[in-house]
């Protein structure tokens, strides 16, 4: 039989040896998870729930379900690391309109997915506030703004996410954008304010527009956006009431090349870093250009 002396030494070198193990297999665990991390990409949302319609109605508005939950969702399968961000660090509500299964291939199943998927992304209901990026957006690899009407209220005229905006664009880092989300490029104007107060008031001259849009960073780009005719079409039966403007009108108002197609048929076009998307059924389309570019940037 053993001492007690030997037992008890025989125990410490156990105990050392159990919590090495512990230490390397930490270790080892985090080396995976850094390793299998592709970089942080800013997942820009808009905090607008109201939108303003021409009859002086509201229309209750945010992002559109699977225009979020597609992209995000394949960006994190591929291992990037979403970072949410929005003009006053507010929760961002989903349009009610988008909680449908038309726009998963007619899967209720695949929405529930997408609810709980989105419902599990806790920087989603605490997003950072747009201030504290401006200057500090070196670290992300990309930008994604997803669409539903909300862009048309804040983002549109966000001077903050101008020079975020301005800053991918300089260096060329992949900026990706569906449905509605493209009027978000518009905060990229010196007067970006008077540019959208003249949209909305809607007597502008086309001189008057693009004097406005003068120094726009995306001007001469083609990008694809929600269309008039697209737009025209859910007026009445799903906002109850008509806009005070349009995505593509506006878009090329200040100078971009509109490249949309049929309305509803899926479309997506990439331009340098610009990466747009049509509608809502563009969704799996766009996310795989986007990822193309965050992967060929990477390399």
């Amino acid at each position: 039989m053993s001492s007690p002396e030997n037992e008890e030494k025989t125990m410490n070198v156990f105990g050392k040896v159990g919590a090495l193990f512990v230490l390397v297999l930490a270790m080892t665990l985090s080396m995976s998870a850094m390793a299998q991390s592709k970089g942080k990409v800013l997942v820009v949302m808009s905090g607008g729930h109201l939108l303003n319609l021409k009859e002086g109605r509201v229309y209750a508005t945010g992002y559109y379900l699977n225009e979020l939950y597609v992209p995000l969702a394949a960006l994190i399968k591929a291992g990037y690391t979403p970072v949410y961000v929005n003009p006053n660090g507010d929760t961002p509500s989903m349009d009610a309109s988008s909680n449908v299964p038309k726009f998963f291939g007619g899967d209720d199943a695949m929405r529930m997915q997408a609810l709980r998927f989105i419902n599990d992304q806790q920087g989603l209901r605490h997003p950072i506030k747009l201030e504290t990026i401006v200057g500090h957006t070196q670290d992300y690899a990309g930008v994604f703004i997803p669409g539903g009407h909300a862009p048309m209220i804040d983002l549109v005229k966000d001077r903050n996410l101008g020079q975020i905006l301005k800053s991918f664009h300089d260096t060329g880092r992949p900026t990706a954008l569906i449905c509605h989300g493209p009027m978000a490029l518009l905060s990229a104007m010196p007067d970006t304010e008077k540019y959208d107060q003249a949209l909305v008031a809607g007597n502008a001259s086309a001189a008057r527009l693009r004097e406005l849009s003068h120094g726009w960073l995306y001007a001469g780009y083609k990008i694809t956006v929600f269309s008039k005719t697209e737009e025209q079409q859910i007026e009445l039966p799903q906002l109850d009431g008509h806009l005070p403007d349009y995505n593509d009108e506006a878009l090329a108002s200040a100078g971009a090349k509109i490249q949309n197609a049929a309305p509803w048929k899926p479309n997506v076009v990439v331009d340098r870093e610009v990466i747009t998307g049509q509608q809502p059924f563009s969704d799996h389309a766009f996310a795989d250009a986007f990822l193309a570019k965050l992967n060929a940037k990477a390399r």
